[in-house]
């Protein structure tokens, strides 16, 4: 199953995905889709690095379905971390209006 990296960065607490050229992005889209054991540890072991370096936290592997080319987390809980909440807040409601 394809997989990426998740973490937050720590200057901010902001969601962000390892990317190719090894930086972090807080665009899904852009973030570093891998398959198979081999590729994931070494996407895993740059981002430990980030971590020791203190640029992100909790950095950890997710896996994620490709829709048109564009990762989507299986899991409920990383949608949510990827793509926010599952109902509208009040200020989205505000917003809308």
């Amino acid at each position: 199953m394809p997989q990426m990296i998740i973490a937050s960065r720590l200057a901010d607490g902001v969601v962000v995905f390892l990317a190719e050229d090894r930086s972090w992005t807080r665009s899904i889209a852009q973030g570093a889709v891998v398959d198979g054991a081999p590729d994931s540890e070494r996407l895993l072991a740059v981002a430990k690095q980030h971590e020791a370096d203190c640029i992100v936290t909790d950095p950890y592997l997710i896996d994620v379905e490709l829709n048109d080319a564009v990762p989507k987390p299986v899991s409920i809980r990383e949608t949510i971390r990827a793509f926010g909440p599952t109902f509208k807040t009040n200020a989205q409601a505000e917003l809308e209006r």
